[in-house]
């Protein structure tokens, strides 16, 4: 019970990183973003032009390209993010991502 996280009360403005809605546009996410939430908002933009029957089909292939490319970007960023979440959690002494059920 020692090692138990304790709870506080935060406002409005304070909302942890992976709860906060993601900006809608690229604009917005250049603005009040960080560099995964642009990547984001990119890959939603290239996915909806990709869609569009408006598309010529010339530029499709360079299109699915930078879509494949930010996908492997976004991946690396959320790998990094997890990993130090991870680290975090072990430095403060909460066990609990390393803890082996069947190490018993």
């Amino acid at each position: 019970m020692a090692d138990k996280k304790l709870l506080k009360a935060v406002d409005g403005a304070s909302v942890p990183d992976g709860l906060r809605e993601a900006p809608k546009t690229i604009y917005e996410a250049a603005e009040s973003g960080s560099q995964l939430d642009q990547l984001i908002a990119l890959r939603r933009r290239i996915a909806a032009t990709l869609d569009a029957d408006t598309t010529l089909a010339r530029d499709l292939a360079s299109l699915s390209k930078r879509m494949m490319e930010v996908s492997k970007e976004i991946e690396q960023l959320q790998a990094q993010e997890a990993e130090r979440a991870k680290d975090a959690e072990v430095k403060d002494g909460n066990i609990s991502t390393i803890w082996n059920s069947e190490a018993i």
